[in-house]
């Protein structure tokens, strides 16, 4: 373990990859059954399971379970209070924002002060890129790493910057959805329309630095999107190319000009779309080549692949 460092506990996958970035990865003592980057994380003692299975439900089955149990006020997530207190954290990472992202704060807390009343409890709570940079130079000063963030953010920085100053001047903005779920349809939220603008996308289909919001096939059609790209919170591609055989798209779906066009790209949203970590750069990055090739080059398959018509129902 490094020294000095405080013993941690990370409830959010994005917070493990922060810590990670940081060079604390021997700190961290515990993390959630989400947490899979980097890969050597999967190897520390897991402390959260979820009560609904991506692998098994339909996107619209997952939908009504999340809302039949947090309109019930229970919780999506179980936390094992007896394993985080037999690990003795100095820290532990987790937020208020979302119930459907992670356990819930108040039940972090509530386990915190059960059995330590000297556990700090932190609480991230990013809205937009510069929230998330800001969670970065947080962790960075709990954990008296100030000097290792400030570089890790410099070369973010730097990597943002030279996307935007290449779509800076660019005519041709294509207009682009973000789907964060298949059904129902859910417009993108937080950080992801500031992606798409740094990226030389239109991002008006979307609400910067607020919460994701159902939307309607009338307000898709209106739109028009040039581009879509399917980004379901918590899924790989490869989960989205199989939600796709059972998920009903919204009506006019095939008639849009991204879907006429071919121009309808599956990412691994939970990597660099839905987790406000470090790689939300990757998926700028990934996006830029995805709407600007004659700029940025080929998007490599490993990164996105096109959808064909005939999975798309």
């Amino acid at each position: 373990m490094n020294s000095g460092a405080p013993r941690i506990v990370s409830l959010l996958p994005s917070a493990t990859e922060i810590v990670c970035a940081l060079g604390l990865e021997d700190a961290l003592v515990g993390v959630t059954h989400e947490c899979d980057f980097p890969a050597s994380v999967k190897d520390k003692p897991k402390l959260t399971a979820s009560r609904i299975s991506h692998e098994t439900m339909t996107s619209a089955e997952i939908d009504h379970a999340v809302r039949s149990q947090l309109d019930g006020h229970g919780s999506i997530y179980e936390l094992d209070e007896e394993r985080l207190r037999a690990l003795r954290p100095d820290l532990i990472l987790t937020q208020e924002l979302c119930d459907v992202c992670a356990v819930s704060y108040k039940t972090v807390e509530k386990a915190a002060r059960m059995f330590d009343a000297g556990v700090r409890v932190v609480s991230l709570e990013p809205n937009t890129i510069q929230d998330i940079f800001g969670n970065i130079r947080t962790v960075g000063s709990l954990t008296h790493r100030e000097e290792r963030a400030e570089e890790v953010l410099a070369a973010l920085a730097a990597r943002v910057d030279r996307v935007a100053a290449a779509t800076a001047d660019i005519e041709r903005r294509p207009r682009t959805l973000m789907l964060e779920w298949l059904e129902p349809a859910f417009a993108p939220g937080h950080w992801v329309p500031e992606q798409v603008a740094i990226a030389g996308g239109d991002h008006a289909f979307g609400r910067p630095g607020k919460p994701s919001v159902t939307t309607t096939a009338e307000e898709i059609r209106r739109y028009a999107p040039e581009v879509i790209v399917l980004i379901p919170c918590g899924y790989y591609k490869e989960d989205t190319l199989s939600q796709l055989t059972s998920a009903h798209l919204p009506e006019g779906w095939h008639d849009l000009p991204a879907v006429l066009a071919g121009e309808v790209w599956a990412v691994d949203a939970t990597s660099y779309f839905s987790r406000p970590g470090p790689r939300v750069v990757d998926g700028i990055e990934i996006l830029a080549r995805i709407l600007h090739p004659e700029i940025f080059g080929e998007v490599e398959e490993r990164d996105a692949v096109r959808v064909s018509k005939e999975s798309q129902k």
